[in-house]
């Protein structure tokens, strides 16, 4: 009887969310530039766009592959398939080596990348003879033997190499530089002596077999379809990100406009033969702005100057010759519009439809608004101009809680923050000299990103680690003072260090608990909490399945919590704890997932829907108390256990709420199954 009632109580439980568990992470790869494809049986391995994925010939499946289900890294250079050993073998561009089975099972072989030399390591070829795979280097061969996962040898023959083939039981090296040598396979190849000069250089063309690569065609693995994600903003329950970047005077990644939108698992493209309408080199797109009345109508910008799309499609080039918009200048020339810099954009707070802008490098123009009617306005600002042309790397247009516009000015030779107040016309620019809360002088090159916490700090992320400007101190404008906050050492001292100094920071995302998300150029994403006490994470490329250690961009999904990082080798994400709070706490809207909790489940259970610091007691059915704590933002998790750490029987449990203030929430049920 008992079961047949906890049944019934299952059946009236409602799933209302399939959501990714707490702490799983995500990969969003393009697969769409097919550079090779190998055949195993009934197997085809292709390589695109740096993933790779299989098709299965007998059922037409496909498995995608990435650092969350298989590989060891990311950003494949090379495959090939070894016959006798029936693996795979995968090189990366950064020399790390996967071997695959066709079941996908991976053994990593990290030696080569481990291996600490002078030389240069660049890897040219991969070539399979019987059951080794040969590395083609920079300076000579490297021989794996792939049934035994294991490096054979290194030949250093002193000059490059190309590719590898064997004849006549010897092996050839061709080199672009200095001709084809071979040795007897025999000899000693570890000696280079062994090596003797056989022939001139021959290329071999790289070609994918015609069939094999009309086949690996027809096929859709899904994702985005390029690895771009310099920017990104998450509205209207979707991603928007686009993927150039371009600073005057400091780098150009010349990559094509690439403006992608993630609407559930679904990725869409906006057009891509702009250039061809507009006459003009559409790349490095880096800035978006998602009209709040309308998903589909948004505006971009960048280096030549600012777009309009509706349903993807381009409606508006907008431009120095079309509209008030100023090339970039280049000391005393303006570049009209082969270099329009509009680096950010924001949909005006009221709702009026207008859109502002920054125009960038200009020679009298800064601020501007482009109204709904389709009319420009400036609101040209003198604290914002040089002495020939307007800040070169005005970004980062926000409006904080206070209804106050913020950007920054990112370039070294005028690092700024900038608040703007609409209403009155009036303008705080921080910048000329800043000092941290001690009185000691930051020589800041760069402020990349701003960012607003829940005590209303505006943080910054800069070369020098993350900063932020309090309301105490935003009436100072130069010097302008900036708080670095000082994390204790708890070592039964009074010293303390300033929390991530001098470690280079390109993106801060605020989630729905307060907590600080920290990309930085090279070290990967930091988790800071609320009060900046304590690190809560630090993932890596090396200790987590994060792409890269460098951070381009962060967006987060406040419903779901989930956290994306765009880098340079594409788009992942990592599902957080914490989502935006409720305004409150009804039926409606505060649940728990997974639901039912199965038996071979062991992740954390989640409740969701939850007010800012609610409060949560999770009892049986009897009103016997089993847990309790406090929401991580709007969500509280729970890892299926009681007080005492014991893991709770079958039954359906009643999870209680009640807000910060002690007011009564709502009543969820958790049905769980052992």
């Amino acid at each position: 009887m008992k079961r047949l009632l906890l049944a019934i109580a299952i059946s009236t439980i409602a799933a209302t969310a399939n959501a990714a568990g707490i702490g799983t992470w995500r990969n969003y790869l393009a697969y769409s530039d097919i550079t090779d494809v190998k055949q195993a049986g009934t197997t085809l391995f292709v390589l695109a766009s740096g993933g790779l994925y299989s098709y299965n010939t007998n059922d037409e499946s496909i498995t995608t592959y990435d650092k969350v289900n298989a590989l060891s890294d990311c950003g494949i250079q090379l495959i090939a398939w070894c016959q006798e050993a029936a693996r795979l073998v995968i090189v990366y561009d950064n020399g790390n080596i996967d071997l695959m089975s066709r079941d996908g099972q991976v053994t990593n072989m990290p030696d080569y990348y481990n291996y600490s030399t002078t030389l240069d390591k660049t890897i040219y070829g991969l070539d399979v003879i019987g059951s080794h795979a040969y590395l083609s280097t920079a300076f000579g061969v490297v021989d794996l033997n792939v049934g035994r996962a294991e490096v054979s040898g290194a030949y250093q023959l002193g000059f490059r190499v190309d590719y590898v083939y064997s004849a006549g039981g010897r092996i050839y090296a061709a080199s672009s530089t200095n001709g084809t040598f071979s040795a007897a396979m025999t000899d000693n190849l570890l000696d280079p002596a062994s090596w003797t000069y056989a022939t001139s250089y021959t290329p071999r063309p790289k070609s994918i077999d015609p069939e094999l690569l009309a086949t690996a065609e027809t096929l859709k693995p899904g994702g985005p379809k390029y690895n771009y994600f310099s920017y990104m903003t998450y509205q209207h329950d979707r991603l928007y990100t686009c993927g150039g970047y371009f600073l005057s005077g400091v780098a150009d990644a010349m990559r094509p406009g690439t403006i992608q939108v993630l609407d559930g698992d679904e990725w869409s493209l906006c057009q891509e033969n702009v250039g061809d309408i507009t006459g003009y080199t559409y790349q490095n797109v880096n800035s978006l702005a998602v009209d709040p009345a309308d998903p589909g109508h948004l505006f971009a910008g960048g280096q030549m100057g600012m777009y309009e799309f509706k349903d993807g499609l381009l409606t508006n080039h907008f431009s120095f010759d079309n509209s008030p918009l100023e090339g970039a200048m280049d000391g005393s020339t303006e570049l009209t519009n082969h270099v329009v810099l509009v680096h950010s954009m924001l949909f005006d707070k009221s709702g009026n439809g207008n859109l502002w802008l920054l125009n960038s490098q200009a020679r009298t123009n800064s601020l501007m608004e482009y109204t709904k009617d389709g009319q420009f306005v400036k609101h040209d600002q003198a604290q914002l101009m040089g002495s020939s042309n307007s800040m070169p790397g005005m970004m980062g247009m926000m409006y904080d809680s206070r209804g106050l516009m913020w950007f920054v000015n990112n370039h070294s030779g005028s690092p700024s923050i900038i608040c703007y107040q609409q209403e009155n016309d009036a303008m705080n620019v921080y910048g000329g000299q800043f000092y941290n809360q001690n009185g000691e002088r930051k020589n800041l090159n760069f402020v990349r990103c701003i960012a607003e916490d829940h005590d209303g700090n505006m943080w910054v992320g800069t070369d020098l680690g993350p900063f932020y400007l309090s309301p105490a101190n935003m009436e100072q404008t130069s010097p302008c003072v900036l708080t670095q906050f000082v994390v204790p050492r708890n070592d039964g001292t009074d010293y303390g260090d300033y929390l991530l100094e001098n470690v280079s920071t390109t993106a801060i995302a605020i989630d729905g608990a307060g907590r600080k998300w920290i990309g930085t150029a090279g070290v990967g994403v930091y988790l800071i909490s609320e009060d900046n006490m304590t690190q809560v994470e630090h993932f890596t490329a090396d200790n987590s399945p994060l792409l890269s250690n460098n951070i381009e961009s962060i967006a987060v999904n406040g419903s779901t919590g989930e956290v994306y990082f765009g880098t340079d080798k594409g788009l992942c994400s990592y599902m957080g704890d914490a989502t935006t709070p409720a305004d409150e706490m009804t039926k409606d809207n505060v649940y728990a997932y997974p639901n039912p909790v199965r038996p071979d489940y062991t992740g954390p259970i989640t409740v969701t829907g939850l007010t800012l610091n609610a409060e949560v007691k999770i009892t049986t059915s009897s009103g016997t108390l089993v847990a309790e704590g406090r929401s991580t933002g709007g969500t509280f998790t729970w890892d299926g256990c009681d007080s005492e750490g014991r893991r709770v029987a079958s039954g359906v449990y009643m999870v209680h709420t009640s807000t910060s203030s002690g007011d009564k929430g709502t009543v969820c049920k958790i049905a769980i199954v052992r």
